[in-house]
Formats: C-alpha cells, sequence, structure tokens
C-alpha cells in the first residue's frame, strides 16, 4: 500500500468536488480512483500511463490516470512516486480536454 499525499493545488481540488453538490459523481469516481492508487497504482481501470510534458516537473516522471471513462470531461489523476518510498504524490485533478 502507498501513501496518498496531495499538492496544495490537488488537496483544493478535490476538496471543490466533495463540496458541490453537483460534482459528487466526480468526487465520488475521484475518491475510488485514489484507493484504487493506494493499493495498486497499475490496476487496470486506472489505465494509468505515463504523462509526457507536465509543466515544473520535466526531472520527475509524472503519471495519468483515470477517474473517469467514456464521459465526455472525463477526469484525471496525475501523479507522481515519490518524494518517499510507498509514496504516491497527487499533483493535479483535473477534467481531460
Amino acid at each position: 500500500m502507498f501513501e496518498i499525499l496531495f499538492t496544495l493545488k490537488a488537496k483544493e481540488i478535490l476538496k471543490e468536488l466533495k463540496n458541490d453538490n453537483n460534482k459528487q459523481i466526480i468526487y465520488q469516481a475521484v475518491v475510488k480512483s485514489l484507493k484504487q492508487l493506494n493499493t495498486n497504482p497499475k490496476h487496470n481501470g486506472l489505465n494509468s500511463h505515463e504523462f509526457y510534458d507536465f509543466p515544473f516537473y520535466e526531472k520527475i516522471k509524472i503519471w495519468e490516470s483515470y477517474a473517469q471513462n467514456h464521459t465526455p470531461g472525463a477526469y484525471r489523476i496525475f501523479w507522481h512516486y515519490g518524494p518517499n518510498r510507498k509514496e504516491i504524490t497527487i499533483i493535479d485533478i483535473t477534467p481531460h480536454p
């Protein structure tokens, strides 16, 4: 299992989703994906894959995982391993363009 850490930005986005009654389905999907990341970042349902060209993270391998799929504006979770062993840092939670 991994410890899940959040940047301030990611923490704010998660809080906004939780507090918006119109986004409860999105919030629940994100929470489910975070639980899967906690236990197995390579879970098939997450479709985790390396993401290139993430601003300010040129020297760190960034991963993109699905919180939703087959949905217009489906939400994605961007993250990286670390900073320590058995930790994952969530850097952004955002709708897919």
